[in-house]
């Protein structure tokens, strides 16, 4: 009920009377990734490698066709203005940081991604607290609204159907289980045991807190920050959209996926006809 509540609320102030949500909105001059792994592009064209270029969100890549360069395609005026200063294995504690370096390069614009390193720990007591995430996303959005920053706030990724489309491929299973990966959610990923049948559902819950508070503290931060109203997190991604290097991480599919489903939730950018460009993203 608190969930539902809370997610309604989210929703009407962004739509209220009186907000931006109808009116166009100037394309940003610069833009910048704020988050972790996700939004680095790790693994999404290597081995354990970051891969910005491939970013759903920063990149340049046609592959993916980011978040980037869709404005590009709406203004040309914002090519080579895009930073990505996620973080590979970053927790909500640093995101105050990357939104301060996002500040200082004078980013109009910045997509937030952010909340799987902090339930992917080695056991459940290692988890965020809800409270402190809620404090750390907090202490962002204060740094970028000193500076007006329009923020697109993304949801995080299911983590359990990332453990219920591979627990059945052995390959998958391995690299969870050598790699460390995600114990919280991927140990002991063949079990049926009751007991981790239940810790997969607390997990999986404390994301959706974790998307709870997201969804409020863009709220809070008014007109200028868009929800994705649960889009990655409820996103039908397949072993398809994830890297053979981890199966873990987005591949170059997946960072489309996240692309093509984010951008549309965002922001109606101002439409210059005049120069806009057409986006083509690759197959």
């Amino acid at each position: 009920m608190v969930r539902g509540i809370a997610l309604v609320l989210a929703a009407a102030a962004l739509c209220a009377p009186g907000t931006a949500a109808a009116a166009a909105d100037p394309v940003p001059p610069v833009m910048a990734a704020l988050g972790d792994s996700i939004s680095a592009g790790f693994n999404a064209c290597g081995w354990y490698v970051v891969c910005t270029s491939r970013s759903w969100s920063a990149g340049d890549s046609a592959e993916v066709g980011s978040h980037y360069l869709r404005l590009t395609a709406i203004s040309p005026a914002v090519k080579g203005h895009n930073f990505n200063f996620a973080v590979p294995g970053s927790t909500s504690a640093g995101l105050a940081a990357q939104a301060a370096r996002a500040v200082a390069a004078r980013a109009a614009y910045v997509t937030i991604l952010i909340g799987a390193q902090d339930a992917c720990v080695a056991t459940e007591a290692g988890m965020t607290p809800v409270a402190t995430y809620r404090a750390n996303l907090d202490r962002a959005f204060a740094t970028l609204a000193t500076a007006g920053v329009r923020v697109f706030a993304a949801s995080i990724p299911d983590l359990r159907r990332l453990w219920r489309i591979g627990k059945d491929n052995i390959v998958a299973r391995s690299f969870w289980t050598i790699g460390h990966i995600c114990p919280t959610m991927l140990a002991g990923a063949a079990s049926k045991a009751k007991k981790d049948q239940a810790r997969r559902a607390r997990v999986r819950e404390r994301v959706q807190d974790y998307n709870e508070q997201m969804a409020a503290a863009c709220a809070a931060y008014g007109p200028s920050c868009r929800y994705d109203g649960g889009a990655i997190f409820s996103y039908p991604f397949t072993l398809d959209h994830i890297s053979k290097w981890d199966f873990f991480h987005p591949n170059t599919a997946g960072q489309r996926a996240l692309a093509g489903a984010t951008f549309g939730r965002g922001f109606p950018w101002e439409q210059d006809t005049l120069t806009r460009a057409p986006l083509v993203v690759a197959p």
